[in-house]
């Protein structure tokens, strides 16, 4: 079943690829967030960075902003003592990027962001499918109220988790979209394979918009799971979203490697290896946005790559057993995207 029209669909059909915004923690870290403070609290403490965070994407050329929500469930929103105003929160971040977008000239598409949630499904874990659904829930029905226009569910390690907020996004009445982080040996640490993604929620509601890979390790690591979606099913919407480079720890910071001129380059790369939606995840500045932007309008198709011409242009792969088979990722997830 082909999905249904919706915002994000028509964007992509009228402009072939579009570039997703850049790192949300990363960038707000700059901005003044102390470690194991919540972003999403942000949204009420002090919208105005929020406002600017998003300002600057759109400035950098981004044509998808994220609410700053991943972590916007009430197990994540536990932690913090704000359980009780998952709504609230939601709605406010969404709130947020819509009045960005709505004022930028141009059409720009607010992807409500949707993390794991934290917990582990049974029988790994003490959440069971229909809980997860219904925090899931409560937490989209925040950001539908705020606006949205698309269900952006992102760097999950678990098919059940996928399929629990696809179903939430479909029973709230959202189109969804939604990427594993393949951090694992080349898998999510739940054992998702990138050529497996297409099929984890497709039977739901009129399926997803578009699927694909974000965080994870290095853009070398999520370019090869790239391949390895794109291969599976030539003709599905992917999304690839990686990280900056190599992350590396330099005294207590993490240190991103990636250039604009790497970033730009990761870009093209994606657009050969058949990506329709590229952002960038932790580490992205607006700075490295801007050379995407510059990269993919100044875009001339080339041969699709292989996994030798990745490692030759962006750097090694991290993770060995993704060297040998041509997969993806180790582990490198905190607690939240960018």
């Amino acid at each position: 079943m082909a999905p249904a029209r919706n915002p994000l669909t028509d964007l992509l059909a009228r402009k072939g690829v579009l570039l997703a915004d850049g790192a949300t923690g990363t960038n707000l870290f700059a901005a003044g967030l102390e470690a194991g403070e919540a972003p999403e609290i942000w949204n009420e403490a002090h919208p105005e960075r929020i406002t600017k965070l998003h300002q600057d994407f759109v400035d950098a050329g981004a044509d998808i902003i994220l609410t700053n929500s991943f972590g916007g469930t009430r197990h994540r929103l536990k932690l913090h003592h704000a359980q009780d105003r998952v709504f609230a929160i939601n709605k406010a971040a969404a709130e947020i990027a819509r009045a960005v977008a709505d004022k930028a000239g141009r059409e720009v598409i607010v992807a409500g962001s949707v993390g794991p949630t934290g917990e582990l499904l049974l029988p790994l874990g003490a959440l069971s499918y229909e809980d997860a659904v219904a925090a899931f829930v409560e937490q989209m029905e925040g950001l539908k109220a705020g606006g949205v226009d698309v269900a952006w569910i992102e760097t999950m390690s678990s098919p059940e988790e996928i399929r629990a907020a696809a179903e939430a996004a479909v029973k709230i009445g959202l189109p969804y979209t939604y990427t594993g982080s393949f951090d694992t040996a080349g898998k999510t640490m739940m054992g998702l394979d990138p050529k497996d993604i297409h099929g984890v929620a497709a039977d739901i509601g009129a399926g997803p918009v578009a699927v694909g890979a974000n965080c994870g390790v290095g853009a070398s690591d999520i370019l090869s799971s790239l391949l390895d979606m794109t291969n599976a099913d030539p003709n599905a919407v992917v999304i690839v979203k990686g990280n900056c480079g190599i992350p590396e720890y330099r005294g207590a910071e993490i240190y991103y490697s990636g250039t604009p001129p790497l970033m730009a380059d990761y870009a093209r790369l994606a657009r050969d290896a058949g990506a329709k939606i590229i952002g960038g995840c932790c580490g992205t500045s607006c700075d490295h946005l801007a050379a995407m932007r510059q990269a993919i309008d100044s875009y001339t198709p080339g041969p699709r790559p292989t996994i030798e011409t990745i490692v030759e242009r962006i750097g090694p792969l991290r993770n060995k057993t993704a060297a040998e088979s041509g997969a993806a990722p180790p582990r490198e997830r905190g607690r939240r995207r960018g």
